[in-house]
């Protein structure tokens, strides 16, 4: 197996004739930075939203997948059973440094920088608004890929100048219609998405914008269960936002090295990224595991 690349998360094999293979391992990153405890079984639940996503988006714009059946995976990964529903076979594309990030709430980040500006990644926010109030329409707030350290945010300016007007335009475009069609089918599921993060790039064969990496996971999005919303304050969530709450209160200061997870944080989150499969898809976990091929 030849590794291509290490991420927080995925790590990525060459799988021959411009072909990629992505895991999902079950390492957790808060604040962009590794943390040394592992989630069980978070990376395949990430796989499984990416894969339900990317099916239902593929209306909207090409993505890079070609399968997650481990049966069709080119040897030696095909008989790795610890990469079954965890692995995903795509096409190489040719990434755009720029994480598109589209926000229908404001927390997080936006929330922090609406208090100190009154906008998030220079886009300019009505007065007056609470923690995780609900914004007039989606924003888009893209910010810097970085290999290493955090993400920064980008104004409309420098992400422009960053990838070109025209780009940049195209993929504002396209993350606000795909945030709409995630957030319309989760949130008919009893899930909020506050805001959700895309990655694109451009497919070495066919040269078209693709839809890479992971879409619509816990990983990426910001997870609100909609019965109990209350703006004015942060709320519960499906994501890793329950890990980043308790390492705030243990008093972390976000820089390495990060503490421990216990083991009932540990738990919680296992169960919080579950559920949002769960909910969203309509499919319990252990009937993808089963779908998948994975042995108990």
């Amino acid at each position: 197996m030849t590794l291509v690349a290490r991420g927080k998360v995925r790590d990525i094999f060459d799988a021959g004739n411009d072909r990629l293979l992505l895991v999902a391992t079950d390492r957790i990153s808060a604040f962009d930075v590794i943390l040394p405890t592992p989630i069980p079984d978070k990376g395949r639940v990430l796989t499984a939203c990416s894969l339900f996503w990317f099916d239902r988006l593929a209306p909207v714009i090409a993505n890079h997948l070609i399968s997650g059946d481990h049966e069709l995976f080119p040897p030696p990964y095909d008989e790795d059973p610890d990469l079954v529903g965890r692995a995903t076979l795509a096409r190489s594309a040719d990434v755009i440094p720029m994480e598109c990030v589209v926000r229908g709430y404001l927390a997080g980040s936006g929330w922090t920088q609406y208090r100190e500006s009154g906008s998030v990644c220079g886009v300019r926010l009505p007065l007056h608004l609470e923690e995780s109030s609900k914004l007039p329409e989606p924003i888009f707030t893209p910010t810097t890929k970085a290999a290493e350290g955090h993400d920064l945010p980008l104004s409309p300016e420098e992400a422009r100048d960053l990838v070109g007007t025209g780009l940049y335009e195209r993929l504002r475009e396209v993350s606000i219609t795909l945030y709409q069609r995630i957030f319309q089918r989760s949130f008919g599921a009893g899930v909020t998405v506050a805001d959700t993060k895309f990655e694109f790039g451009f497919d070495r064969e066919t040269k078209e914008l693709t839809l890479i990496d992971e879409v619509g996971t816990p990983d990426s999005s910001r997870f609100w269960p909609t019965e109990s919303y209350a703006p004015g304050r942060p709320q519960p969530s499906f994501d890793k936002q329950y890990v980043r709450d308790w390492l705030d209160a243990s008093g972390w200061d976000h820089e390495p090295p990060p503490p421990a997870l216990p083991d009932d944080v540990v738990e919680a989150t296992a169960e919080k990224y579950r559920d949002a499969y769960e909910r969203i898809s309509g499919e319990t976990f252990d009937a993808y595991l089963a779908r998948m091929g994975v042995t108990p």
